[in-house]
Parts: C-alpha cells; sequence; structure tokens
C-alpha cells in the first residue's frame, strides 16, 4: 500500500507517516521497483495502533511501544499496560477538569460581580490563604 493510502485510510497526512519512520517508529517499509514505499498490513496495523493511540494523547514513545508489542502478538501485554496508562490518563483529565471547572466558577463570580457595578480590586475574589489585610 503506497504511503498516500495509508494516510488517507488513517486519517493522517503523509508527512506524519514519514514522520514516524524517521524517528524509527515504524520500520522502513519496502519500496516498490519504482522507489514508492510499499506498506504491508502488519506495517499498516502498527501504524494504525499508533495513531489511534496517540489521538488518545498517548505520549509518543508509550505509543509506540505498545504498538511494537502488539504486532509481535503480544496484545495481552498491550491491554495490561494501556488499562494502566488509561486510568492514570483518566486521573489526570478529572484533576484538570475539576481545575478547569473552579476557574470557570470564579470567572462567573467575578463577570457577576463586575456586571453589579463592583470596582476590579473588589469583584477579583482572593486565592484561598491570601488575606484581604494585605
Amino acid at each position: 500500500m503506497k504511503i498516500g493510502d495509508v494516510a488517507r485510510r488513517l486519517g493522517v497526512t503523509p508527512q506524519a507517516v514519514r514522520f514516524y519512520e524517521e524517528r524509527g517508529l515504524l520500520p522502513a517499509p519496502k519500496r516498490a521497483d519504482n522507489d514508492y514505499r510499499d506498506y504491508g498490513p502488519d506495517d499498516f496495523e502498527r501504524l494504525r495502533l499508533l495513531v489511534g493511540l496517540r489521538q488518545l494523547d498517548v505520549p509518543l514513545d508509550a505509543a509506540a511501544a505498545l504498538a511494537v508489542l502488539c504486532v509481535q502478538g503480544r496484545c495481552d501485554d498491550v491491554s495490561a499496560g494501556l488499562r494502566e496508562l488509561v486510568r492514570d490518563r483518566r486521573a489526570e483529565i478529572a484533576r484538570r477538569r475539576a481545575e478547569l471547572d473552579h476557574l470557570d466558577r470564579n470567572l462567573r463570580i467575578l463577570d457577576e460581580n463586575l456586571v453589579a457595578g463592583a470596582k476590579p480590586e473588589h469583584a477579583i475574589a482572593l486565592r484561598e490563604g491570601e488575606r484581604d489585610d494585605v
């Protein structure tokens, strides 16, 4: 399969496929007689998994290592590693979501106070631990 076909099927650019190849995350494919890259089924599956993991924000090196294991027939190892990685990523997302919710609440309160005519220096709430008598 040519690089353009691979890229199109995966929803990435040919440059992205070349990037993975140049980084050593995808072995150099065989070359056709016309010197075009010729990706086989194993190459495609490895790249499919790699791209899919990256779309889930899995770090590049971790995604590449998991993709290699699965192509080697060790998908059970990938599943175990991926479960741990998914738990960690979801915990990070929950933490970030809580921070964003807190920020949004503070911005809503500030907006309401400004609409009500409060001066900015009085409308901006101090963070927990900061004192009013500073």
